[in-house]
């Protein structure tokens, strides 16, 4: 019954210490000993809320920092290790540890603040907090969405330089993360990088640790949003090159209703991501498959023209026919008069035979011209483009498909794993 007791008394001369014990504790009391090693690791909790327009990541983790103070060093209590209250805190030395790529962080009080201090027998010092963390992430997004990225956590020193205080990682297992953390698009990787990140200021060198998370973006939910309702909208423009040619409101209304389609895919799939300056592989997609549906549509405006210039191609025959018949005229008046003033019995034609004056006034013969015939030719030159478009799109779809998922999927996918 009297052990929680002698527990607290042995607690107080804590509280009465001054405030010298908020100095770094440099060993053997003398301000020109080494500097303090703090040793960290830290445990993962949950990491997720990755967020490509802010580019930052949130996590929630149990941050412990171990050092020696033999200020602290006690022989009198039994037990290897005391568990104090967090509010000790306030009365011993302890690390100036920041994040330095943090953009948001938060401790955790329900129902009562979540730290640990734990003291040893040699004056070691173990601290453990609770944090949630929002930290900074810089993405490259250029093979978005089969990209990885590496995300960095940075734990530096604010106030002391490396002359009094040196960060350093756990030797066995510096960083742990909970067995069942899963991640909605990614997977974390289990190698982590573990480094030092010494800062150079203009008002010291401080020293700085970091752990580089690498993860891999999983593209199920882009191949199920974008890029298969994306293809099959394409397949869908080709319908138009099985449909009759006459029938204009169905080709012209189907490929308007593909491309109008396409823009507004491609304006969902930039709506969750940043404004780079960089074309992305989504973009790369999107980009192409518009294009197709687009050719698609100006496909039947060729073959709409094709199909109608037998008109034309009339008109002008008709033309130029009416003009041979009027220059023909003009020579018939010309000869007629020069048979009146007795200049000619006969007139020589163009192949050198000759004709009665008289036979000129005889009305040329018309070369009899086959419109339907005209009409059919164009029509097939029309139907024909038609049935090359059937062969060259799909065709032309395919390579692009092949190049891209090579490109994309297996190249540059094996160079940013030769690069990490």
């Amino acid at each position: 019954m009297c052990f929680p007791y002698l527990k607290i008394i042995f607690m107080k001369p804590f509280y009465s210490r001054s405030s010298s014990e908020r100095i770094v504790p440099f060993y053997f009391g003398s301000f020109s000993g080494p500097p303090v090693n703090v040793t960290c690791n830290i445990f993962i909790n949950s990491f997720g809320s990755i967020t490509e327009t802010t580019m930052d990541y949130r996590l929630n983790v149990f941050l412990r920092q171990k050092w020696n103070d033999p200020r602290l060093a006690y022989q009198e209590y039994p037990d290897n290790s005391l568990d104090l209250d967090p509010s000790m805190l306030d009365s011993i030395w302890k690390p100036d540890l920041f994040f330095a790529n943090e953009k948001g962080a938060n401790f955790h009080e329900v129902t009562t603040d979540n730290k640990l201090l734990r003291i040893f027998q040699d004056g070691s010092v173990l601290y453990s907090i609770r944090l949630t963390l929002i930290l900074s992430c810089p993405m490259d997004l250029k093979n978005f969405p089969m990209d990885i990225q590496t995300c960095t956590m940075q734990l530096e020193s604010f106030g002391y330089t490396m002359n009094d205080l040196i960060f350093e990682w756990l030797a066995e297992n510096p960083v742990q993360v909970a067995d069942d953390l899963t991640l909605p698009q990614f997977v974390l990787k289990d190698e982590q990088d573990l480094g030092y990140c010494t800062k150079h200021y203009n008002t010291g060198k401080f020293t700085c640790i970091e752990v580089k998370f690498h993860l891999e973006r999983q593209m199920g939910y882009y191949l199920i949003q974008m890029y298969i309702p994306s293809l099959l909208i394409v397949i869908l423009s080709w319908v138009s090159f099985w449909i009759n040619m006459d029938a204009a409101p169905a080709r012209v209304g189907l490929g308007i209703t593909t491309v109008l389609t396409m823009t507004t895919q491609s304006s969902g799939s930039r709506a969750s991501l940043p404004k780079v300056s960089y074309v992305k592989a989504i973009d790369i997609w999107m980009a192409v498959c518009l294009l197709f549906v687009f050719a698609a549509l100006l496909e039947y405006a060729a073959v709409n023209f094709v199909s109608r210039q037998h008109k034309e191609f009339i008109r002008l025959r008709k033309k130029r026919r009416r003009q041979r018949i009027e220059e023909e005229l003009v020579r018939d008046s010309r000869g007629f008069y020069f048979r009146g003033y007795g200049l000619g019995h006969c007139l020589q034609t163009k192949d050198g035979t000759a004709v009665e004056g008289a036979t000129i006034f005889a009305p040329p013969v018309s070369t009899v011209y086959d419109g339907e015939a005209v009409r059919k030719r164009f029509v097939d030159r029309a139907k024909r483009i038609d049935t090359i478009s059937r062969a060259v799109f799909p065709l032309s779809f395919l390579f692009f498909n092949i190049f891209y998922w090579i490109t994309y999927k297996v190249l540059r996918h094996e160079d940013i794993h030769a690069n990490l």
